[in-house]
């Protein structure tokens, strides 16, 4: 029996190392890296999220539901860090206190939490009761330090992808960005636009391959995406430069470098496949017919476009494969909502996006520009 105690010493101090490496690498390191205990949290968490999702009859249930996906993994992770550290000191001090494993469990929780319900006069036991004592506080301030982190990374995120609805529809679509700037007649204002979402995708791709589990953090509304958003503004740039090369703001290529480079970032932390150096003539999942339906939409708010269809949708195809698997990846990884050309989802179905109605004193019903008015279901199904 001495022997299985001593056992249990040595397995313990593993416990403890490499559950406190797994808080080190998730809270501290800032490198992307995610932990086997975080990846666990977010899988299990994800699991449940999607099983009650599936009950639900219509996107708005699911979308709610899966709302707490986020939140219940970073929960379940910083529980499982605790527990983990419980039973590893309850294995440490099995051998060094009088009574079972019961007891040792009993003190290790004790100290971990600070109680002061149990304790031992030897001193090799006080010893560990003041490493679990201080272990408990560091990894308590630590999970606490870091929820301003995820929640300031997340408020980032979502400023832009809100500021998106006017412009791209809702859920965002890439040639309603560049029809509605036409629409509206700002198009002046495309290389500022293109500059701050590739502002936009640098930190998403610092702080979403560091705290993996804001992936899974849905925006505040259910037909807003922050995938959705990254793929219609890099449809957008990628048409910017297809239709009108001449025209196109250089922001948009470095819009679109940045945000494939931040989709890669994304892919290679959660193990998704990617070509990190796709051909141009590659095929892509996006069929010609549903870029011609794309770029009639543009065609018809007046945008100048120097290249024919044809033309066009071999440059767009050169861009589009550098992004578009990974994007259709994540977002069905996350379940986002489902948009024109963001790839099926296995959950839910595609819809046309809603589009801002387009009221003046002289057209007060809206209808000067088609485009202009809501279109597809007000519900999802």
């Amino acid at each position: 029996m001495a022997a299985v105690r001593w056992f249990g010493f040595v397995a313990g101090l593993a416990l403890v190392g490499g559950t406190g490496l797994s808080l080190l690498y998730t809270l501290i390191v800032p490198r992307g890296h995610t932990a086997r205990a975080a990846r666990l949290a977010t899988v299990v968490a994800a699991g449940l999220g999607r099983t009650a999702g599936d009950r639900r009859a219509d996107y708005r249930s699911q979308d709610r539901v899966l709302a707490v996906v986020g939140p219940l993994a970073l929960l379940g992770l910083f529980t499982s860090w605790l527990l983990l550290f419980m039973v590893g000191f309850a294995l440490i001090l099995w051998p060094l206190v009088p009574g079972g494993l019961g007891a040792a469990l009993r003190q290790a929780g004790s100290s971990l939490f600070t109680l002061g319900l149990a304790s031992s006069p030897r001193g090799s036991a006080t010893t560990v009761d003041y490493a679990a004592a201080a272990t408990g506080l560091l990894a308590i301030a630590l999970e606490i330090a870091y929820l301003p982190t995820i929640y300031g990374a997340f408020n980032r995120r979502e400023t832009l992808v809100t500021l998106l609805e006017g412009r791209a529809g809702s859920p965002a679509w890439g040639p309603e960005v560049l029809a509605r700037h036409q629409l509206v007649g700002i198009t002046g204002s495309l290389p500022a636009f293109y500059a701050a979402w590739e502002q936009w995708a640098a930190d998403l791709a610092e702080t979403h391959s560091n705290y993996t589990v804001l992936m899974h953090f849905r925006s505040p509304h259910p037909m807003r995406s922050w995938i959705v958003a990254l793929l219609a503004v890099l449809d957008s740039a990628a048409l910017y430069q297809a239709l009108s090369p001449a025209a196109a703001p250089s922001e948009s290529r470095l819009c679109l470098r940045m945000g494939f480079t931040c989709l890669r970032e994304l892919a290679r932390v959660q193990g998704l496949p990617y070509d990190p150096d796709p051909m141009p003539n590659d095929p892509v999942e996006l069929t010609y017919d549903e870029f011609l339906a794309g770029v009639a939409r543009i065609r018809e708010t007046g945008f100048p476009i120097e290249r024919s269809p044809e033309e066009a949708w071999v440059q767009f195809r050169g861009w589009r494969v550098n992004y578009e698997a990974i994007a259709w990846a994540i977002a069905d990884l996350v379940t986002a909502v489902a948009a024109p050309w963001s790839g099926p989802r296995r959950r839910i179905g595609e819809l046309q996006p809603l589009r801002p109605l387009d009221r003046t004193p002289d057209d007060p019903a809206a209808t000067r520009h088609a485009g202009g008015r809501w279109q597809g279901p007000a519900t999802l199904g």
